[in-house]
């Protein structure tokens, strides 16, 4: 029992280390948590402690369904509205008081399973609901892998315990149920490791798939501001030399002075370049207020214009709603302008940008397509790694998709990548409910 007890609060421990912030993670936490002193049950009759193992009990049988439920409701994002999960919160918890008081009032404080099933059946079956139907609506292809691997872990288990502690303790109280359910425990805890290795596990595979991607980032970042100070002060010594040579040889020779102007003009151009990749790869400090997507877009369309028509590339527009969202106007429309730039350079010969805006059932996306020559399969899976271009062009750093990547994420939303070699690459932002003020459906 024991090793139940700590194997359920290593997990517990390990989701809020992981990610404290999210929601999802706390009540998860909070549910092995809450399942996991279960497993002091009997160590503490052991010592004869009668008065701690009833409480511990009680603590295990109500808290565990409602803390199940409350993770159900918040994983699934049935109900987007911080409102209203608020008042779930409060309304799911009066059976858990309800039952505390039925429980201190009874003559030898023991607890009442009949009464106990009443409640927790249906907390039970409604958080295995909640699982499948958001595995069931899902259609983002990691998103729903997620979901697979979560409804799988839990659902099992939840209706093994629903059947053989809860039912059980109502057809034959006194008889050890916990053998049984020892097993459902030890099967989910093993797929669970598992999967948090391959796959991961509501978002603990993070540390190992995508922080890379964030570590990266921020080594690349302190890396490129040591650079970018030393070589800012090495080309100031250059540009101030040349600015004197020009001063001390007034009487050079035109050919002396087309050398002194080509030193000025690479000094130029390697501070700039230097500065624009320390832009890209910076720490990201999001400034969020409400903006208008669309005219986001149409800003970022417009200072691209006079490239697009030089290069023959025509521009579709699709806005099926103009969304005010939370976000970050500067970084945004750095992101969109860079997705832009990247399906110019992808059509050297013309071709067509499709842009969309529309809605989801859990926010509103984003889409850019262009019909240039793709990506290779082999290569899609590193486009967002740092320095990693497709494009034999000095100007191009490979850092657009790193920087959109992250800007993403830290936004609270997402970014998909799908390609395919000679038919074009179609780049989706995503942006939660969450984080959309309006709708405004597009005319």
């Amino acid at each position: 029992m024991l090793y139940y007890f700590f194997a359920l609060l290593t997990a517990s421990i390990i989701l809020l280390l992981n990610n404290f912030r999210s929601e999802t993670n706390r009540w998860a936490a909070f549910f092995l948590c809450s399942a996991s002193i279960g497993g002091l049950s009997d160590f503490l009759l052991n010592l004869e402690w009668m008065g701690w193992s009833q409480a511990v009990q009680f603590l295990n049988h109500t808290l565990t369904p409602y803390g199940v439920l409350i993770f159900s409701i918040v994983y699934s994002e049935r109900f987007p509205r911080s409102r209203t999960r608020l008042y779930l919160k409060w309304l799911l918890l009066i059976p858990v008081v309800v039952m505390l008081v039925v429980t201190l009032f009874s003559s030898d404080l023991r607890i009442d399973f009949r009464f106990l099933l009443v409640w927790v059946a249906p907390y039970y079956l409604l958080s295995c609901y909640l699982l499948l139907f958001s595995l069931w609506k899902e259609r983002d292809r990691r998103r729903r892998r997620n979901r697979f691997i979560a409804t799988v872990i839990i659902v099992p288990t939840l209706l093994a315990v629903l059947v053989l502690i809860n039912i059980g303790n109502v057809i034959a109280p006194g008889y050890d149920f916990f053998r049984y359910v020892s097993l459902f425990i030890v099967y989910s805890l093993i797929v669970a490791l598992l999967c948090t290795f391959v796959y991961g596990v509501l978002g603990v595979k993070l540390r190992f798939e995508r922080d890379p991607l964030e570590s990266t980032m921020k080594v690349v970042s302190t890396g490129v501001t040591l650079l970018n100070h030393t070589i800012k002060n090495e080309i100031g010594k250059i540009a101030i030399s040349t600015e004197n040579l020009k001063h001390i040889a007034p009487d050079r020779t035109d050919e002396s002075a087309q050398h002194l102007q080509i030193i000025s003009n690479a000094s130029d151009h390697m501070l700039a370049m230097v500065t624009r990749i320390h832009s890209q790869t910076q720490n990201i400090v999001l400034r969020e207020q409400p903006c208008e997507l669309e005219v986001l877009v149409d800003e970022c369309l417009m200072q691209h214009q006079q490239l697009f028509d030089s290069q023959g590339i025509s521009i579709k527009k699709t806005y099926f709603c103009k969304p005010i969202i939370l976000g970050d106007a500067v970084h945004l429309k750095e992101v969109i302008g860079n997705l832009l730039k990247n399906a110019q350079e992808a059509m050297s010969q013309g071709g067509m940008i499709e842009v969309r805006l529309d809605t989801m059932k859990k926010g509103v996306y984003l889409s850019i397509q262009d019909s240039g020559k793709g990506i290779p399969a082999d290569q899609l899976v590193f486009v967002v790694d740092p320095f990693y271009s497709t494009k034999h062009n000095a100007q191009n750093f490979g850092l657009g998709l790193s920087y959109a990547h992250n800007v993403m994420n830290k936004s609270g939303g997402s970014m998909e990548v799908a390609s395919r070699e000679g038919s074009g690459t179609l780049i989706t932002l995503y942006f939660p409910r969450k984080k959309v003020f309006q709708w405004n459906r597009g005319e």
